[in-house]
């Protein structure tokens, strides 16, 4: 088997640390491991297969001197645009987590599950773009369901893990968390997130736009036509909520007019598509939740149900972990499916 040189930039983040569990859960073929970061963290060890590797600078020269095949880029989209290309010239894919490359006509964004013939695309720019982590679990619930009915509309509401702002996210909530239990939360730190986190929920995930949707909102609108190759209706309320790990979705499907949804029908082609895991039993109390769906790699989907006045309307629960379905693990898997497909 063919083993590629592999680099993580940002190897010392959230979701850089998660590429690295996966990349050796998945027994990745790496020859050679390359973490990158920022000078403040050189020298820091990362361990894979139980060998320490230290982290090295992230240059302008250190894919060439590395002889990089693939390099999932885990930082910010600053990073992304200033040294994607340095990686391409020498040779190398680019797998990109940020939002940089994404609505870039030229550079394909792929769920692997979803849209695999998209990665042919990648020869134009040398990039592939990882969707945004709410975008990614919805396309996978999303697809069984448009090519089993077709999709007119989707309405979804997000219930987003602290998470998804990286480790200061977390380190936020159960700090705040500690404090309120001392009787001091009127003077916890409030950095990570625009209001208090710890017992509240934000309905806003990054900043507003013009059209009064968040930046976020938009993103998963936008994504998930180019994901999905078609211009549906889409709307998007992004919710922070004081969860640690894993986004949580209650979405709603509206079908053509003439569409009589028959759950069973949707029950198995939900069953039957890679990598979504139904959990729907709501008389034994069994649905996805964060707790029980964290460090996993699944899209889950529960509370199944026709709507109670239009046949063609349905309404779901979905819920993954998103430091890795809606992050780490779909670039790997996205780096797994472009080896297969021979490039």
């Amino acid at each position: 088997m063919t083993k590629y040189n592999v680099a993580v930039i940002g190897a010392t983040g959230a979701v850089g640390e998660e590429i690295f569990r996966i990349l050796e859960e998945f027994d990745f073929p790496v020859k050679n491991l390359i973490p990158l970061a920022s000078e403040n963290s050189v020298g820091k060890n990362i361990e894979f297969k139980k060998k320490n590797y230290n982290v090295i600078e992230l240059t302008e020269n250190v894919f060439e001197k590395y002889e990089i095949d693939i390099a999932f880029f885990c930082a910010s989209g600053s990073i992304s645009s200033k040294f994607a290309k340095y990686c391409v010239e020498a040779g190398g894919l680019v797998i990109d987590n940020s939002s940089y490359f994404r609505m870039d006509k030229d550079v394909p964004l792929v769920v692997p599950e979803v849209n695999p013939q998209d990665i042919e695309q990648y020869k134009e720019k040398g990039i592939i773009a990882n969707p945004n982590c709410s975008t990614i679990q919805m396309a996978l619930a999303l697809k069984p369901l448009d090519d089993l009915y077709g999709i007119k509309r989707v309405n979804v509401s997000t219930y987003q893990a602290v998470s998804g702002a990286g480790k200061k996210g977390m380190e936020e909530l159960v700090q705040q968390m500690q404090d309120f239990f001392a009787f001091k939360l009127q003077d916890s730190k409030k950095e990570a997130f625009l209001h208090q986190i710890a017992l509240n929920v934000i309905p806003q995930v990054d900043v507003a736009e013009e059209n009064l949707y968040t930046k976020e909102e938009m993103k998963m609108i936008n994504e998930t036509q180019k994901i999905l190759n078609k211009n549906i209706q889409i709307s998007a309320t992004c919710v922070r909520v004081p969860v640690l790990r894993s986004h949580s979705e209650a979405i709603t499907v509206t079908f053509g007019e003439n569409i009589d949804i028959d759950l069973e029908h949707v029950k198995k082609a939900l069953e039957n598509f890679k990598n979504v895991e139904l959990l729907d039993d709501l008389k034994n109390n069994i649905y996805p939740m964060p707790v029980n769906t964290s460090d996993t790699d699944f899209s889950y989907v529960g509370r199944l149900r026709k709507d109670l006045y239009q046949d063609n309307i349905l309404h779901f629960f979905n819920v993954a972990d998103q430091l890795r379905v809606g992050a780490a693990t779909n670039a790997v898997r996205i780096a797994l499916k472009w080896i297969e497909q021979g490039n």
